[in-house]
């Protein structure tokens, strides 16, 4: 990149940290976003909501800012309505898509309109009562996996393999969420598919098989632990990759996403038939991350990646995909 193309960007904010469970992840993310930035020439900048107020943000008057935040605060559509308001332009999904995404029950309501695939599932309240709750093993089957539905990094997550441990793993999730979602486990391989772009412009980069130790991809093995094993691109004959990617797409332009994320997906054991399990409207950009390791499979470097992010930057009030 030229001096003259890394000034069309202006001052860019990197907006990092945040007051979510996945603060730690975000300052990762966001350091790596913040120093290829600037080894390409951008007049980058760290700003952290956690520590810093809206008023600031107005007052350092950035030209566009690049969303590093996950979770709450960042991810879920509030943040995207104050840069609105702010007329900031940002990267990532609008206001609306952003808040659907959050939602897994939402975003599967959304899937199955559109008939795409996602795991059975039934959505729990705080109050549900306990004679409900035994109900729920036989009704999903065990195993099951219990969610916090607007957390991610596998935070407030719990696999229930018998029907002893069920009210224990829903207590585990209510600490961190008002609804918690009961889901089928879908037994088998585990696919992520990044997106980049809008609308009929939306392509999906290759596909990232993860090989966790016993199959258990959780916090520590997803950000920390050597011991995962990733294939990209996965394994799969090219008319499979197609179709599942095309599966990614559609998953994404459903929800209504913008710019950039990352579709999670399962492939069922036996048949790989793939299930839908969420959408992730600003993943991990660390060192263990999956964009960034889907972006090198398909010729793009880190630092390019994040231009390449930085460059879809916009304001969505006033636009339709």
């Amino acid at each position: 990149m030229s001096t003259a193309t890394a000034q069309q960007f202006g001052k860019v904010g990197v907006l990092l940290g945040g007051r979510s469970a996945e603060r730690e992840v975000s300052l990762m993310s966001g350091q790596g976003v913040l120093a290829a930035l600037r080894s390409k020439g951008i007049d980058a900048h760290a700003f952290d909501p956690a520590e810093r107020s809206l008023a600031e943000l107005a007052a350092e008057q950035f030209d566009r800012v690049f969303i590093a935040l996950h979770g709450r605060f960042g991810e879920d559509g509030t943040l995207q309505g104050a840069l609105e308001l702010l007329g900031i332009p940002y990267t990532g999904s609008g206001v609306m898509a952003s808040s659907i995404a959050m939602d897994k029950v939402m975003t599967k309501r959304i899937w199955l309109s559109h008939d795409l695939p996602t795991p059975r599932f039934l959505v729990l309240d705080a109050d549900t009562p306990n004679n409900v709750l035994d109900d729920v093993p036989e009704e999903l089957g065990l195993p099951l996996m219990l969610k916090a539905p607007h957390e991610g990094s596998t935070i407030g997550i719990s696999k229930v393999v018998t029907s002893a441990e069920m009210h224990a793993g829903f207590a585990l999730c209510a600490k961190y969420d008002s609804v918690v979602l009961a889901e089928e486990f879908i037994s088998g391989r585990e696919i992520t598919v990044p997106v980049l772009g809008t609308g009929r412009t939306a392509r999906a980069l290759p596909i990232v098989e993860i090989r966790a130790p016993q199959g258990n991809y959780d916090y520590e093995h997803k950000y920390f632990s050597d011991d995962t094993e990733y294939l990209c691109p996965a394994p799969f004959d090219a008319a499979t990759t197609l179709r599942l990617q095309d599966i990614a797409v559609r998953a994404y332009n459903a929800v209504g996403c913008s710019g950039w994320a990352r579709v999670d997906l399962m492939l069922r054991a036996g048949d790989d038939a793939p299930f839908l399990l969420e959408v992730n409207t600003s993943p991990g950009m660390t060192g263990h991350s999956l964009v960034p390791m889907a972006g090198k499979a398909a010729g793009m470097s880190y630092e390019d990646l994040c231009v390449d992010i930085l460059q879809s930057a916009r304001l969505n009030a006033d636009q339709t995909n």
